[in-house]
């Protein structure tokens, strides 16, 4: 439906429900072409309003519920999924949505609860293993997110959220060549995925396979999404293997696509740095620092380069400022008074010279 054709739909459905006002399926139908309208504040009230008719409305609590979760109104949430399951204890998806709204209040043990609860009622859905594998895979516990990432492939070999997750978690336990099983099986389904593509020329790279890396580089980047991210682990790929001239040509690639995001940057900088080119890493340092202006992190790293270089007193001036910034960070503090200590040693010890002549 265009705009008009939307606007005529609402009129009609007000209209029927002007002539019968305790007829709910007009207000299911009035909320619907709200949503369609992207008018969700007309859609909540028109929920409302129907709830006020029949409080025990199923259909209105789940939506209502999920409305408020993807507002990240989680409490709002939780108090309609709450109410639907007093009105059906037994309907799954009640359970499965409060397991994914305490999942996303990093409420670990009463996420864990429902989507168990989940279970009691459908224990062949493979969205619901999944739900819980990430639930796992969120605080670190890669081997439980593993076993529930292929119990959800037991039932749906060719799930793709499953595989992808699969193929992260056995990255994450340094099982690199069964995170390619899992991803070269979602590439077959999905050669289109620039993701997969990505993940895929990581796991060759850390694997210090650079040709198939490459490879799978150039692919995700013909495949043209997140260009900036594909750019930056390409050229992270490069230095790996010393080819620092291709990584800085990648560097710069992706600061003329992304030139107000830091990361390339700093990263650039890095590079430069590990070279002994310190003019031009502090260059790059301070192009992120335009962006990031009171980030403390780029000062020390501003200051590594004078200390490198022999120029101490420039290299105090910046370690202050990134103390001036984190006045609580310990360790900024500890490295400055470092750095100030030797300073005044050799201060010290060019007075004592200067004197005995």
């Amino acid at each position: 439906m265009d705009k008009k054709e939307l606007e005529k739909a609402i009129e009609k459905t007000v209209l029927k429900m002007a002539l019968e006002p305790n007829n709910t399926v007009y207000y299911h139908e009035l909320a619907k072409y709200y949503a369609m309208d992207k008018q969700f504040e007309k859609v909540i009230s028109v929920y409302e309003s129907l709830l006020a008719i029949d409080p025990k409305d199923m259909q209105t609590l789940l939506n209502l519920g999920s409305i408020w979760f993807y507002s990240k109104e989680y409490k709002k949430a939780l108090k309609y999924f709450h109410e639907a399951m007093l009105v059906n204890p037994s309907d799954y998806l009640v359970y499965y949505n409060m397991g994914n709204t305490y999942a996303e209040l990093k409420n670990f043990d009463k996420a864990l609860h429902f989507y168990s609860r989940t279970l009691d009622f459908n224990s062949k859905e493979p969205d619901i293993y999944n739900a819980i594998a990430l639930l796992y895979h969120d605080y670190e516990d890669y081997v439980e997110a593993r076993a529930y990432y292929e119990k959800s492939l037991s039932l749906d070999p060719n799930n793709l959220t499953a595989l992808i997750d699969l193929g992260n978690v056995c990255y994450k336990l340094f099982d690199y060549k069964q995170a390619l099983v899992y991803y070269d099986k979602v590439f077959e389904l999905a050669p289109d995925n620039s993701t997969v593509a990505l993940c895929i020329a990581n796991t060759y790279s850390i694997m210090k396979d650079f040709d198939n890396a490459a490879k799978y580089f150039e692919k995700a980047l013909e495949l043209g999404d997140n260009l900036y991210k594909s750019y930056i682990c390409y050229a992270i790929s490069c230095s790996d293997c010393k080819n620092y001239d291709k990584s800085v040509e990648l560097y710069k690639k992706a600061i003329e696509i992304s030139p107000k995001e830091a990361n390339a940057y700093i990263l650039l900088g890095n590079l430069y740095s590990n070279l002994k080119k310190y003019g031009e890493a502090e260059e790059q340092y301070r192009e992120a620092l335009k962006i990031n202006k009171l980030d403390p992190s780029l000062y020390v790293l501003i200051a590594n380069l004078y200390y490198m270089n022999n120029q101490t007193e420039r290299s105090l001036i910046s370690y202050r400022a990134a103390v001036n910034l984190r006045p609580e960070n310990d360790e900024y503090k500890l490295v400055f008074i470092q750095v100030l200590e030797d300073y005044l040693k050799e201060a010290r010890k060019g007075d004592l010279i200067a004197n005995a002549r």
